[in-house]
């Protein structure tokens, strides 16, 4: 692809702090971004609803109205990728900016290397299949082949051949200790996972309990695609950190309480959006000390 034919990416930056705002730019142009910067939370909702950026970064503490409330602003009108910055790390922070619609917390003063490491991994997700699936043939031609991503072997795919199988029965197949259901009967062709009445296509990004489909943000998606293709393995919140930033293991940046809280958060969303009590879960439960996992496919009767 030549320049003249490549996508212009653009990044929002609503920072009052100039300093900031003025690395901000460097690090996001060094990335190959366009960048629009601004000063306070007003300007900068019009300014995603204006160039309906790939990415947009929030400060939480500015004039005007506050990031987290430009947050809800901007989630209500753009699927723009948000990252929280803010020099406040307590839990409730952290939920709070979350639960308003932000992919990502990063708590200032932070690195310019892990701010654009964490940019690359929301960009390797972006291409739609989720991180703990991906390939570097599918992370797309413009992933630099030093982040490519190398999914963990696994088993041969078993396939049960078509005749066996009886009219309009939906193919499962197994790879290793996961189970997937691939819907032919369902709304359109992709590969749908599916655990009891609920059903995720990694293609359309759709998901839909008992037929109706529930909007998730991409995190949301994401994390439940994971937890979805490790069926009952135990993911922990570091685990989950690592798939969100794109990576097949967790070598390459330090996963820190604020990045298990926010794992927390999403998971709040997640279950509200899913109508999953966590007292008595239908599709994701936590295991107490260690992470999460899908609930069995089926109830034990009560004796």
């Amino acid at each position: 692809m030549t320049e003249a034919q490549s996508p212009i990416r653009t990044a929002v930056i609503v920072e009052d702090d100039p300093d900031v705002r003025n690395l901000l730019v460097d690090v996001l142009e060094g990335a190959g971004f366009s960048t629009v910067a601004v000063a306070n939370g007003i300007d900068g909702v019009q300014a995603v609803v204006a160039h309906q950026p790939l990415i947009t970064t929030l400060d939480v503490t500015m004039p005007g109205i506050d990031g987290v409330e430009a947050a809800r602003r901007i989630r209500a009108q753009s699927d723009t990728y948000i990252i929280m910055l803010t020099a406040m790390d307590d839990e409730a922070d952290v939920v709070l900016g979350l639960t308003a619609g932000a992919d990502e917390y990063l708590t200032k003063p932070f690195r310019p290397r892990e701010f654009r490491a964490r940019i690359e991994a929301m960009l390797r997700r972006a291409s739609g299949a989720p991180a703990s699936l991906r390939t570097p043939a599918s992370a797309g031609a413009s992933t630099p082949a030093a982040l490519a991503v190398v999914a963990p072997p696994s088993r041969p795919m078993v396939v049960p051949p078509a005749a066996d199988l009886p009219e309009g029965e939906p193919q499962r197949y197994t790879r290793g200790d996961r189970t997937a259901v691939e819907d032919r009967t369902g709304p359109g062709e992709g590969h749908w996972l599916a655990h009891r009445n609920l059903q995720l296509d990694l293609d359309s990004r759709i998901v839909l309990i008992d037929g109706s489909e529930v909007e998730l943000t991409r995190t949301e998606f994401d994390l439940l695609a994971a937890l979805l293709e490790s069926r009952r393995r135990v993911r922990s919140k570091a685990d989950l950190t690592v798939v969100l930033r794109g990576e097949s293991h967790s070598t390459s940046y330090f996963v820190g309480d604020a990045d298990k809280r926010a794992i927390e958060a999403h998971m709040t969303n997640l279950r509200r959006k899913l109508g999953d009590n966590p007292a008595q879960p239908r599709f994701i439960e936590t295991v107490r000390g260690v992470g999460y996992r899908l609930t069995a496919e089926t109830t034990s009767p009560q004796l």
